[in-house]
């Protein structure tokens, strides 16, 4: 196995990233790249430390010019969002940091696969569409991948069933204006609005279900977690490496990732999340699915919150 992996951004989620990737064995190289370069050689370090524990990996930290060869560039560097700061609010200073990551990385990996993580993710994926030639299908913006992560925990822990039978997606932008929808939301291939009423003989009496309620605490989690611990980074870490593996593996695996929109849904030339399927060549087709009117145009409203952002910044 010789994957070649790039992480730009030593933060709590680039190390994070790092660390796990290590440990998985995702890679046998992997490059830390930071303008802080202390900090990255220090990371680097104490992972490289942990390896003989592990698969073999070589890890260090290096500069633009040692990523040539990478199979996967993920992008984590930017500022941090601060207790009670929306995503969108970091904009402008996080856009000036992706074209200035863009313009040196693209020059050195023309052919990796980039996964964008920085926020607002939406419109960083965005930008490093617009300022690059990367082809469009190997830039991936991780989206509403964790947001859907956390709806479908949280479904499960109301129904008192496994994470792997609730089919359910947050669609749009990775913010205030993502929803849920609810009408093709299903467990196990029921419909969950009738999921409680054909399960019969189990002694587990499942919660009612307050969507508004259950939405919320998706929308809302990533800024409580900061409150209580200044930053998040173990889930989307997670996040990234699961889609780090599916690139590898070439799964094909349908998730909800932020990609350029060409019409889809009637929205095009924005970036946001819908289902997608990733594969070893990237992202490889959306799916289409039959949305109710009512949330065909919560998806257009996120489109249009997006672009809004998006005519405000510099790019």
């Amino acid at each position: 196995m010789n994957r070649k992996i790039t992480i730009i951004g030593a933060g709590s989620v680039g190390a994070t990233v790092a660390f796990m990737m290590a440990v998985k064995g995702l890679a046998a190289e992997i490059v830390m790249i930071d303008v802080n370069e202390k900090k990255a050689l220090g990371e680097a370090m104490d992972i490289r430390q942990g390896t003989a524990f592990t698969a073999p990996c070589e890890i260090y930290a290096g500069r633009y010019e040692d990523a040539a060869g990478s199979d996967i560039v993920v992008i984590t560097s930017g500022l941090g969002r601060k207790p009670g700061q929306t995503r969108l609010e970091l904009a402008q200073v996080n856009v000036g940091i992706m074209k200035s990551i863009a313009a040196q990385i693209s020059k050195v990996c023309p052919d990796a696969m980039y996964v964008v993580v920085s926020n607002p993710v939406d419109v960083l994926t965005y930008v490093l569409n617009k300022v690059t030639d990367i082809p469009e299908s190997h830039i991936i913006g991780t989206g509403t991948l964790l947001d859907t992560a956390r709806l479908r925990s949280r479904l499960a822990d109301y129904l008192e069933v496994s994470q792997k039978n609730v089919h359910a997606y947050v669609l749009g932008e990775h913010g205030d204006s993502s929803f849920v929808p609810w009408s093709v939301t299903q467990v196990s291939n029921v419909p969950i609005e009738r999921y409680q009423q054909q399960l019969v003989g189990s002694d587990n009496i499942a919660m009612s279900l307050d969507y508004e309620n259950i939405e919320q605490y998706m929308r809302t989690s990533g800024g409580k977690i900061i409150g209580r611990k200044g930053a998040t980074f173990y889930a989307i870490a997670m996040s990234v490496c699961h889609i780090c593996e599916a690139i590898f593996s070439n799964a094909n695996e349908i998730m909800t990732l932020s990609s350029l929109m060409h019409g889809e849904y009637g929205v095009e030339d924005v970036c946001l999340s819908v289902p997608t399927i990733l594969n070893g060549k990237g992202m490889g087709g959306k799916l289409i699915l039959d949305l109710t009117e009512e949330e065909q145009a919560k998806l257009r409203h996120s489109a249009e919150v997006l672009k809004d952002i998006i005519s405000q910044v510099e790019i």
